[in-house]
């Protein structure tokens, strides 16, 4: 069962979601607003695995409330929107997001994509490995990143990606390589998950994001980690 904040403005949808989420074994929470959303999150601490949230709030928008969870927690995000436009789909993605869904969601969809980026959050690397690439450093039992020094904070997904390209140091890894290992995806998944999220990984671990020296694109292929 997973604790899972539903961010729904539309009381018939968030009550429909929520009884077939409940029916498929999970406790829901639902907050009508981004407002609502933070204060249950940061304010009263309510316990939350995963936060389904909707780009199309009252208040606040969706992006802005990912943004602002994402600025203080690593706690997985899947937005919920009605729009495909892959703008769109980009913006929420390199706000921090870990997936998306376009409404309308059918649960047994949702209830995979919860399972799937929570049993990718709680899994362990082994053996116990630290890679090294310059000053950054990467512990993968200990789920610990540190640049300089210092630690990072990362999200299940980027710690995951991080990962996959530490374990092939130097192997240029496709997107679709990627959508498969990191994400769960067949062909069906959507490469700008992982141009999202290498942009955000960027932004982290790279001196300069915009002339990165650590995470590479093989143009046409993919992306590789290398020692710079």
């Amino acid at each position: 069962m997973a604790q899972l904040l539903l961010v729904e403005d539309d009381a018939v949808l968030a009550e429909a979601l929520s009884r077939a989420l409940t029916a498929l074994g999970h406790e829901v929470t639902v907050a009508p607003t981004g407002e609502q959303a933070l204060e249950s999150l940061f304010e009263r601490r309510a316990p939350t695995d995963l936060v389904l949230l909707d780009v199309m709030l009252p208040g606040i928008d969706g992006f802005e409330v990912c943004r602002r969870i994402r600025a203080k927690s690593t706690v997985p995000v899947v937005l919920l929107t009605a729009r495909g436009d892959p703008v769109d789909m980009v913006v929420g993605l390199e706000g921090g997001a870990d997936d998306y869904v376009v409404k309308p969601a059918e649960p047994r969809v949702l209830d995979a994509r919860v399972k799937t980026i929570l049993r990718r959050a709680s899994s362990s690397q082994e053996p116990h490995t630290v890679h090294t690439f310059g000053d950054l450093s990467i512990d993968s039992e200990a789920m610990i990143v540190t640049k300089g020094g210092e630690e990072l904070r990362l999200t299940s997904t980027e710690m995951r990606l991080l990962l996959e390209f530490a374990d092939h140091p130097g192997q240029v890894l496709s997107r679709q390589t990627l959508l498969k290992r990191v994400w769960d995806y067949g062909f069906a998944g959507d490469s700008r998950l992982v141009d999202a999220a290498v942009a955000r990984l960027r932004a982290k671990i790279e001196p300069d994001p915009g002339n990165p020296t650590l995470l590479l694109t093989a143009r046409g292929l993919g992306y590789r980690l290398t020692k710079p």
